[in-house]
């Protein structure tokens, strides 16, 4: 069992603001949040458990939900310590609150594969408190010492077969004062977690009874459609909006900072209205933009020092003495994040309050833009944080947000935004492109000597969270930029070049880019020495126990070494992202000079799990993200413009192409790591390096192209 001790600044949330008829049950967790963004406070109260009079039990998730199951494993962690019966229990989603915080991420945000990591001992506090102070209440009513009560399925029995339901405990409860120590489940007695439960979410999904944000409805709700400036950062200078007011169902036209919005009872109406408003562009500075540009722009920022990340022993005078050197460049596109739910949000303004309903990833950054936009105080606010349609990193920007409350707001109606996939799929922030240059020096034998890595490539840090990059390094960008191999001299840089288009967070973050460079690289340095790929990383991974194992464990599914049918082959990838450890095998062909992926075996130790089930639903999505990236993802410019509009050319994985995926995890006792991003980043060089054991061609460049 293990035991952790409360800090002595804690209070309890003795809230009589009835849900339901019942009440809330808040408890006090450790002091788990830093000062990244200076939005924390570590003695903030928390409230995750309602206790109905019904005994209806509703747990409240701090995390936004786009299907990569965090309304799924967040309440089992509740659960598992509350006692009660996680299939009757009912999941909202969380208000903005610095109690809801991320202590790994400093704001209420979802991303970074935090999730699980950041509640996995806080919420099983959260419900022991809760479960404890449940058991006090019925032991004190019944006259008898808390040892002689026990707490399951939502009630609490005592000698002499005395029960009571946690909803008639629910009061009494909430005015006791919150346990000083709490004793944690020991992981042999979990009931839910590490089992492989079916989610909760899915029966929704498949009736329609499931809210996004595009399902949202409100009394009186009219519907916008908003003109937004072919370039992004245009700005109107004109429009002629005659001939679209006087079309059926218009009631609004009006201009707002991003573009020219038309507000009608209908959202076809507004969106025809809007294709026929003469709108005259200042396209500013971004209109000169073009693909050939920011290329060279980013191979010009390589003669900059750029910011050291690493420097180990003396790269230059190791390359000098190396039998052999290998050298070699790797360019990574900027990719759309194109969610299938495409931006939309509503926002009910009025002169004292405001309602904001939609998909959301970062709520404080929700909140503080309503609050600037419309100058109501944060307590006149109500956030409402719906499913999401996919998010990817895209709705932790909160332009669309903006859009909506600046057009509720100028109309003074409840106003629910679309974005077409058109205005979605080129007014992204996209994720960044890179160039990066690596050099390596191999002595007689072919061991490694000397590893140089440098990379220029957009911060999207610098735009979002400036004081975060300190000395020219933004920690986001420099994601598994070390490799875990022995190479005794190694020389680590970035520099950061804004290539004008903007940029933002994307599944796997910088893990993509450099992983893509490292494991692409580690594999030309093997065949440099003339050594298998496989065994030649085994061997550089001797101070690595984790790495190794699951090496070696993907290697032995794949049947590494065995001979495969004629025109076939495979290659191999490692890494470590979010505390999660990787390793992946691809077996690949070439098929009308396309690549062609049979067959993915994956091999991770993420330390302990909540729900395998779900675990591996992400393993198979990142396999899926990431084909789909490597096949098809580019997009490029013209003239400041995004050339890709649609799916038609931002193609997405179809069903015949999708590989033969095969799962294998580690049983780990180690703490939580990610698991929704890091598989993706992997794919690339691990196909990438196949495609050169099949036919001698290195694919330095995504998306792969074999002509």
């Amino acid at each position: 069992m293990s035991q952790l001790k409360n800090p002595s600044r804690r209070t309890f949330l003795k809230s009589g603001a009835a849900v339901g008829g019942g009440l809330v049950i808040g408890v006090s967790l450790p002091g788990m949040f830093n000062n990244a963004f200076a939005a924390a406070d570590s003695s903030a109260i928390n409230a995750w458990v309602r206790i109905g009079s019904d005994n209806s039990i509703t747990i409240l998730c701090a995390r936004s939900e786009m299907g990569q199951g965090v309304v799924m494993a967040l309440p089992t962690l509740v659960a598992e310590e509350l006692e009660v019966d996680l299939n009757k229990v009912k999941v909202e989603f969380a208000p903005p609150g610095e109690v809801y915080i991320n202590s790994m991420l400093g704001g209420q945000l979802t991303g970074g594969s935090t999730s699980v990591r950041d509640a996995w001992e806080k919420l099983r506090i959260a419900g022991a408190q809760a479960r404890m102070m449940l058991v006090a209440a019925a032991a004190q009513e019944w006259g008898v010492d808390t040892a002689k009560c026990t707490a399951r399925n939502g009630m609490v029995s005592g000698p002499k077969g005395k029960m009571a339901k946690y909803g008639q405990l629910a009061e009494a409860a909430s005015k006791l004062p919150v346990p000083k120590d709490v004793v944690l489940k020991d992981p042999s007695k979990f009931r839910y977690v590490g089992k492989p439960l079916k989610r909760m979410d899915t029966a929704g999904k498949i009736t329609g009874k499931t809210e996004f944000g595009i399902d949202v409805k409100l009394p009186g709700m009219l519907y916008a459609s908003l003109a937004q400036c072919p370039v992004i950062g245009g700005k109107v200078v004109s429009f002629d909006a005659a001939k679209a007011k006087g079309m059926p169902g218009v009631k609004h036209v009006v201009q707002i900072t991003d573009g020219v919005a038309v507000v009608a009872d209908s959202w076809w109406q507004a969106k025809q209205a809007r294709d026929a408003i003469d709108v005259k562009w200042d396209e500013g500075p971004n209109k000169a933009l073009n693909s050939e540009s920011v290329s060279a722009g980013l191979a010009t920022a390589m003669s900059q020092p750029g910011a050291q990340i690493k420097q180990q022993g003396n790269v230059a005078e190791a390359m000098k003495t190396a039998a052999k050197t290998v050298q070699a460049t790797y360019e990574m596109p900027f990719l759309s994040h194109s969610p299938l739910e495409p931006m939309n949000f509503t926002a009910d303004v009025r002169k004292d309050s405001a309602l904001l309903i939609g998909s959301i990833q970062f709520q404080q950054l929700a909140m503080g833009m309503a609050s600037a936009i419309t100058g109501l105080k944060p307590e006149q606010i109500t956030i409402k944080t719906t499913f999401l349609g996919g998010g990817f990193g895209r709705r932790i920007d909160c332009d669309y947000m903006a859009q909506a409350v600046e057009i509720s707001k100028t109309v003074g109606a409840p106003v629910k935004l679309v974005w077409t996939r058109e205005d979605d799929m080129t007014h992204d922030f996209y994720r960044p492109i890179s160039l990066t240059q690596m050099s390596g020096g191999l002595d007689a034998s072919g061991k490694p000597v000397a590893l140089s890595f440098k990379m220029s490539s957009p911060s999207v840090t610098a735009r979002l969270f400036p004081p975060l990059v300190k000395d020219g390094v933004d920690p986001l960008m420099t994601e598994a930029i070390l490799v875990p191999y022995d190479i005794p001299n190694q020389s680590v840089a970035t520099v950061i070049h804004d290539t004008g288009l903007r940029v933002g967070y994307m599944r796997s973050v910088s893990h993509a880019l450099n992983v893509f460079a490292n494991e692409s690289f580690i594999d030309e340095m093997a065949a440099a020495a003339g050594k298998d790929p496989y065994e030649y990383r085994l061997a550089l991974l001797d101070k690595q126990p984790r790495f190794k194992n699951v090496l070696q464990l993907a290697a032995e599914k794949a049947g590494w070494g065995k001979p495969l049918p004629s025109g076939r082959a495979r290659g191999i990838g490692l890494m470590e992202g979010y505390d999660t450890y990787m390793a992946q095998v691809a077996e690949v062909s070439v098929v009308d000079g396309a690549v062609k992926v049979h067959r993915v075996v994956v091999a991770v130790d993420l330390g302990r799990m909540v729900n395998p089930n779900i675990v591996e639903q992400q393993l198979e999505s990142n396999i899926v993200f990431g084909l789909t990236a490597l096949l098809y993802g580019d997009i490029t410019l013209k003239d400041g413009r995004v050339q890709q509009s649609n799916f038609h050319e931002y193609k997405l994985l179809r069903m015949p192409e999708c590989p033969k995926i095969e799962m294998h995890i580690v049983k780990s006792t180690e703490k939580p790591g990610g698991i929704g991003e890091p598989g993706m980043a992997l794919l690339s060089p691990t196909v990438a390096n196949a495609v050169f054991a099949l036919t001698g061609k290195r694919l330095r460049k995504m998306p792969f192209r074999l002509a």
